[in-house]
This record gives C-alpha cells, sequence and structure tokens, in this order.
C-alpha cells in the first residue's frame, strides 16, 4: 500500500492529537465541535496507518533508520 514515513514518536503524537480533537468535538457539539472532531481525524487517521500525503509529497520522514555506525538517526 504505502510506505511508512512517520517515526514512532510522530505517530504517537499525532494519535494523541487526533483523539484530543474528537474529544473537543464530542464535549463542544456545535459547529465549531463538529469542525475539531472532522479535523481530528486526519492527525489520528495518518498517526494509524504511519504515512503522512504532505511528507510524501516533500520526500520527507521521520523514520529512524540504523547509521553506519549502528546508531539510529531520524533522515529527512
Amino acid at each position: 500500500m504505502f510506505c511508512q514515513n512517520e517515526g514512532k514518536m510522530d505517530r504517537g503524537m499525532r494519535i494523541g492529537m487526533g483523539i484530543v480533537l474528537i474529544a473537543l468535538g464530542w464535549f463542544l457539539w456545535n459547529p465549531w465541535g463538529v469542525a475539531l472532531g472532522i479535523m481530528g481525524l486526519v492527525p489520528l487517521l495518518t498517526g494509524i496507518l504511519g504515512w503522512c500525503p504532505l511528507y510524501a509529497l516533500f520526500k520527507f520522514t521521520t523514520c529512524e533508520t540504523k547509521g553506519p555506525t549502528g546508531t539510529k538517526t531520524a533522515t529527512t
């Protein structure tokens, strides 16, 4: 399907932010709350999938890779 381009921390932050936005939308049940809930779906889904279309467009990744010395590094 898609190659993952998000690291573990990035994915965790997106999932957390998505859940918070959806929860705020649920509690504010008005047009702004519905908008927040819908906007919360984007980071939640990209965090679950591990793939961000904007990262892919700009060829950016936050995945950790093993460097030449065996240390973990984030590639850009």
